[in-house]
């Protein structure tokens, strides 16, 4: 049993789809999230400024005492997961990918997309899981251009951020996509636009945050980790940036 909080890491606003994920499932967990927000979007930056900025959250977050940290950034989980594991031997670390098993094994038309940042389309963890679920199965890779910057914005209603999701989607569904994975943690705040993109044409589209979820379960089971059910549980958000963007990201992980 284990009071301490849960870390949780992005570039910004998108690892709050994976935090709501664990604030419904886990109401005993105390949450500590740190979204960047200085250095955002983390897409097209070299290798070696990721795993900077990676290191530097994790060892924020190891100070306000986290006994597990989820990486909940696409992109800093393709780059920097590895050297992360290395580093911090002690720590247990939850990474993303992109559903790209899931979408392959389910897809009936033989065609996936994935939208995802540059670096995670270039991630050694995809490429291998696409490499072996992916026989068979024509997957269309598109970089969400603008995606995250009209989350960090919150522009997600605005048409223009609308016109974008429909040029980047719209070419995967006539490509013949039955499924299409959000491969960035920001995406599914625009999970509503895309939607209506793609209106009453038979295409699901699908995330990692519940299967980020069930495997922070499975590892505080293994560690023995849980929170006691008395617990009250505290949520604290920080960030790189100034407090006005820390209290943006509150008020956005609890939709206000």
């Amino acid at each position: 049993m284990n009071n301490n909080p849960i870390g949780i890491y992005d570039s910004g606003f998108g690892g709050l789809s994976v935090w709501r994920e664990l604030y419904r499932a886990l109401p005993n967990e105390s949450l500590v999230y740190l979204g960047d927000g200085k250095n955002c979007p983390y897409g097209s930056q070299p290798p070696e400024q990721i795993m900077q900025y990676a290191t530097q959250s994790v060892e924020r977050l190891l100070e306000r005492g986290c006994k597990m940290i989820v990486v909940a950034c696409n992109t800093a989980t393709a780059v920097a997961i590895k050297y992360l594991r290395e580093k911090y031997p002690e720590v247990p670390f939850v990474g993303l990918e992109p559903a790209v098993k899931p979408a392959c094994l389910t897809t009936k038309s033989g065609v996936v997309g994935v939208v995802a940042t540059e670096r995670s389309l270039q991630g050694e963890k995809f490429l291998t899981t696409l490499a072996r679920y992916g026989e068979g199965v024509e997957v269309v890779k598109v970089v969400g251009q603008g995606f995250v910057e009209a989350v960090e914005s919150d522009a997600e209603s605005l048409p223009q951020t609308e016109m974008l999701v429909r040029q980047t989607i719209e070419p995967i569904i006539e490509a013949g996509a039955d499924v299409i994975v959000l491969g960035c943690t920001h995406y599914p705040f625009l999970r509503a636009v895309i939607d209506r993109v793609i209106g009453d044409r038979a295409v699901r589209v699908i995330d990692s945050g519940e299967a980020v979820e069930k495997r922070v379960e499975s590892l505080l089971d293994e560690y023995d980790m849980r929170a006691s059910e008395d617990n009250q549980a505290q949520y604290e958000f920080m960030t790189f940036a100034d407090e006005a963007y820390a209290e943006r990201l509150r008020r956005k992980a609890f939709g206000e």
